[in-house]
């Protein structure tokens, strides 16, 4: 059991990984975009929701995980499709985790670099 958990630690990190970079990076700003105006202009609510998917980290993050399990076949607790439900929420569960601490870093990161730029052109300034 104890490896168990250290794998869903593990598989947690692509997950929360790919989840992040497919709905918040630059890459894929594009791609994003045209989902994001999908998602509220398609006419019919399937299309709508299926786009969305594409903007929601916390929605994507559930799909990767499918994926993941499907190729790893691995399961918590249970051997059987037990196991893999819970493995299932599990996984999304930390993943989430991991992309909100992300988050918290990055937006502590941007305010110091704001602080920091006020400060050289105030100094410059003088």
């Amino acid at each position: 059991m104890e490896t168990h958990l250290y794998y869903l630690f593990f598989m947690a990190l692509p997950v929360a990984c790919i989840a992040w970079t497919v709905t918040k990076e630059e890459i894929f700003r594009e791609a994003r975009e045209f989902c994001v105006d999908r998602s509220k202009n398609c006419n019919k609510l399937l299309k709508r929701k299926f786009f969305y998917v594409f903007t929601c980290e916390y929605c994507f993050s559930h799909y990767v995980t499918l994926i993941l399990l499907f190729i790893t076949r691995f399961t918590l607790i249970y051997p059987d499709w037990r196991g893999y439900i819970i493995a299932f929420f599990s996984i999304v569960w930390i993943a989430n985790v991991y992309m909100s601490l992300y988050n918290i870093i990055r937006i502590d990161l941007k305010k110091e670099k704001i602080k920091v730029q006020k400060e050289e052109s105030t100094l410059k300034n003088d």
